[in-house]
This record gives C-alpha cells, sequence and structure tokens, in this order.
C-alpha cells in the first residue's frame, strides 16, 4: 500500500467516524444528499474526505484548531471541491 493510500484510507475512517458517531450531523446530510445527487456511495464519502483533506491542511498550515464552521462550508459546497 501507497503512502497516498494510507491517508486516503485515514480521512476516510474520519469520515467513517463522524457517520458513526453523527458528529458533525452536517457529514450525514452531505452523504444523503451526494447520493440522491447520483453519487456511489464510495465516491460521496471520498469527496466528503477531501473537505477533512483540507480542514487538517489548515489546521497544520496555520497553526489553527479545527474550524467546524468552514469545514461545513465546505461540505455544503460539495460536489464542488475545497481549494
Amino acid at each position: 500500500m501507497t503512502n497516498k493510500n494510507i491517508v486516503r484510507d485515514q480521512f476516510l475512517e474520519v469520515v467513517e467516524n463522524q457517520l458513526k458517531d453523527n458528529q458533525p450531523p452536517e457529514t450525514r446530510i452531505t452523504l444523503e444528499r451526494l447520493l440522491k445527487e447520483g453519487f456511489k456511495e464510495r465516491v460521496a464519502k471520498e469527496l466528503i474526505a477531501t473537505c477533512v483533506a483540507t480542514e487538517m491542511y489548515e489546521v497544520i498550515a496555520s497553526n489553527t484548531p479545527f474550524d467546524e464552521k468552514r469545514y461545513i462550508e465546505n461540505l455544503n459546497r460539495l460536489p464542488e471541491l475545497p481549494e
């Protein structure tokens, strides 16, 4: 397994945990919306994982806490990918 796959799988695990814990609830809402829009479940979760990755990058790059508001805004824009 490549490092890229390991990192992707870690972000997908975060998504799975958010869905299991329903925290934040917007993750499940986003998954359900993407499924209704015709995305396969795996692809929808990978799109959500891009929001997780983006937020983690922001946390590390700016040395600031997780910004749930920004994360949810990115979820709401899917399938448009975060910048």
